[in-house]
């Protein structure tokens, strides 16, 4: 008969598979061996019928040792017939996933079915199948198979020789953990093996190193993204208890209003973030009392030890009524029980902390990582008991310090909150936050890289003289030079409404030798400043080509320019820093900039200070995106010349929504065009 099979065969029942050879057969044949006969497939070409015939044997195969491995009777047997199994994969011509992966699921299965094999027939195993994860991921079920050997044996060879290339293929190449979590759990409990050789951290960080690469670049992308989520669920997974005590205690704003509904609470569950007792209730209410009873909350692993103080419970008090939710930073500076904290962890779980917290140290090493990790940590991805936790913000402080000092705007401006109402890593480690340990060096360090680059300086510094104008003013009297520049420009761009502040401010200038020189030198710009916006002077000014900064600053110094409304500065030498000059004129409306070496900088201090600057031209300058959204700000700006710039279509179209004004724009030559 020819044709289409009217009934289906099983593969169980296939007894052989031949390619048919014998002469004046027909093309493309292939000969099924079954109870009772043969059936003969014609391809339609040879590529197809070895197709047909590979996929057939190796079928055929597979239901084969499906059935002997599941009645395993001999552990000899069945370990033979493992490396069978995975040398019939390796050597197969067929290019598809199912065929390293349904060898592993075998064995899989194999495991899970049975738990009474020893170490070592749990290491032979392993090391039977090796070969097939050097380009596969391990399934779930055998991932767990892993982590029990990594608990189990930590310092047995197979942790080193065989699971270190599969992890660092599942690091290379892994895209999303929440699909996989069982291949982050491998790869946490592999680095806690690692931690438990006699090296201990050495080993990790050579590990960590080779991730990276021998070059200054790491070629694979990939790596520390999972590498910090490993981390974070590591981390997390130390204060998990704690955590899943939270059902029952307080939400953020209760904390805020001190917990007063509590009689309408729930019965206690045994952990809780809160927990308030009559004595403290009855001592509350005594003001002579300074400190109150501490009260201890236990669990197996964590013990809480919980004291509140008068004065911030007056804090709190004071806030009942505003009924917004509270942010977490300040829900931990403003409650007690958070502030004052203390957990201790079991010996276990503070061992994953500091191996883990440890690695994040290690990756803020790594200047081509410190830009992508600032970014990942930017939403501060730790529960509120890890930012309780003494020990564990004094271990990652050394992380901050990292992104403080690096001089790329990147990095250090993800010290900031990553949106509005969200407070961030610079309000945490400031004095009165809840990781704040020093007397201001970090808080200080951080203001000092976030106004070098801080475009918005103005808004910062009036954020600064809202939240934390105490410690700056402490820190400056102390001599830090940074504190002091910062009060002088408090002063300078009368950020302080209040003389009484502005008095102290002064006072406490003048205290030191560093802060009396650079009020002195305040008061003399100051001066010049007047002087300079003085009515009178030229409407329309034009600066010879190849003039600097340092003579147009010279120029504006020698008189009154109080009515300049129009300044050319094309084809001059100026660069950015020229912009300090330009905000000081008051009345300039035109500004032509054509062919000059100002940059981002510079249009971000303009946008800042020039909102009344109605013509700008940027033709040939070296401006890029990231100054030309500064822009935004500018809302009287009639016509703009970005010809020959760096300008981008997304940017124009967002400069376009966002000024109103704005009618003559010019944007040939750039990607916009």
């Amino acid at each position: 008969p020819t044709g289409y099979m009217e009934n289906s065969i099983s593969y169980s029942a296939i007894e052989d598979v031949q390619l048919l050879s014998w002469e004046n057969a027909p093309k493309y044949c292939l000969q099924l061996t079954i109870p009772g006969g043969t059936v003969l497939l014609q391809a339609a070409n040879s590529y197809l019928r070895d197709q047909w015939f590979h996929s057939l044997q190796w079928k055929k195969k597979i239901y084969k040792y499906k059935k002997v491995l599941s009645n395993p009777s001999r552990w000899e047997v069945v370990l033979k017939e493992i490396r069978t199994l995975v040398d019939m994969a390796l050597t197969s011509p067929l290019q598809d996933d199912s065929i390293h992966q349904a060898p592993l699921e075998i064995v899989s299965k194999l495991l899970s079915e049975n738990n009474n094999l020893t170490t070592q027939d749990h290491e032979s195993i392993i090391v039977a199948i090796a070969p097939l994860l050097e380009n596969n991921h391990p399934p779930p079920d055998l991932c767990e198979f892993f982590c029990k050997h990594c608990r189990e044996r930590p310092r047995s060879m197979v942790v080193i020789e065989v699971f270190t290339p599969v992890v660092q293929r599942i690091l290379k190449h892994n895209m999303d953990f929440g699909k996989c979590p069982r291949l982050r759990l491998f790869t946490q409990e592999y680095i806690l093996a690692l931690n438990e050789l006699n090296a201990g951290m050495e080993v990790v960080k050579k590990f960590i190193h080779s991730m990276h690469g021998p070059t200054g670049q790491c070629p694979h992308p990939r790596v520390l993204p999972n590498l910090v989520a490993v981390c974070l669920a590591a981390i997390y997974s130390c204060y998990e208890e704690f955590i899943n005590s939270r059902d029952n205690s307080p939400s953020l704003k209760e904390i805020r209003n001190g917990c007063q509904q509590q009689c309408d609470r729930k019965p206690n569950l045994p952990l809780r973030l809160l927990h308030t007792s009559p004595d403290l209730v009855s001592q509350e209410a005594t003001l002579t009392e300074s400190r109150l009873k501490p009260v201890i909350v236990t669990s197996n692993e964590i013990h809480v030890e919980l004291e509140r103080n008068n004065t911030a419970n007056q804090k709190m008090t004071a806030n009942v009524g505003n009924d917004s939710e509270p942010n977490l930073i300040d829900c931990l500076m403003v409650s007690p029980t958070c502030s004052t904290m203390s957990i201790e962890l079991s010996a276990q779980a503070d061992r994953i902390l500091g191996c883990y917290v440890e690695i994040l140290k290690m990756l803020s090493d790594y200047d081509d990582w410190r830009p992508a990790l600032a970014s990942l940590l930017q939403p501060i991805p730790f529960p509120k008991e890890a930012l309780a936790h003494e020990k564990f913000t004094k271990e990652l402080k050394y992380v901050i310090q990292r992104f403080a000092e690096d001089p790329r705007q990147e990095v250090h401006s993800c010290l900031l909150s990553v949106r509005a109402g969200k407070d961030g890593w610079f309000q945490l480690y400031s004095p009165g936050g809840v990781a704040c340990d020093d007397d201001g060096e970090l808080f200080a360090s951080m203001v000092h890289i976030l106004m070098g680059s801080c475009y918005k300086t103005k808004k910062f510094l009036l954020s600064l003289a809202e939240n934390k104008l105490g410690p700056c003013m402490l820190l400056a009297l102390r001599g830090n030079q940074t504190m002091v520049e910062i009060l002088c420009l408090m002063l300078e761009y009368n950020i302080i409404d209040n003389n009484d502040t502005q008095l102290q401010i002064i006072s406490t200038l003048e205290s030191t030798d560093v802060g009396k020189r650079m009020y002195e030198q305040l008061c003399d710009r100051q001066r010049e400043l007047k002087e300079l916006q003085r009515k009178g002077g030229p409407t329309r000014l034009t600066l010879p080509s190849k003039s600097t900064d340092a003579d147009l600053a010279r120029l504006l110094s020698s008189g009154s320019f109080g009515n300049l409304e129009n300044l050319s500065l094309a084809f001059t030498n100026v660069t950015s820093a020229c912009a300090e000059h330009l905000i000081k004129l008051p009345s300039l409306k035109q500004l032509n900039l054509w062919s000059t070496q100002f940059g981002d900088a510079g249009l971000r201090l303009l946008s800042e200070h020039l909102t009344m600057l109605q013509v700008l031209n940027l033709c040939e300058t070296p401006v890029t995106d990231a100054g030309l959204l500064a822009l935004s700000s500018m809302k009287s700006l009639c016509s703009l010349n970005m010809n020959s710039t760096k300008l981008s279509a997304d940017t124009y179209e967002d400069l376009k929504a966002k000024l109103p004004n704005l009618k003559e724009v010019d944007v040939r030559y750039t990607e916009a065009w």
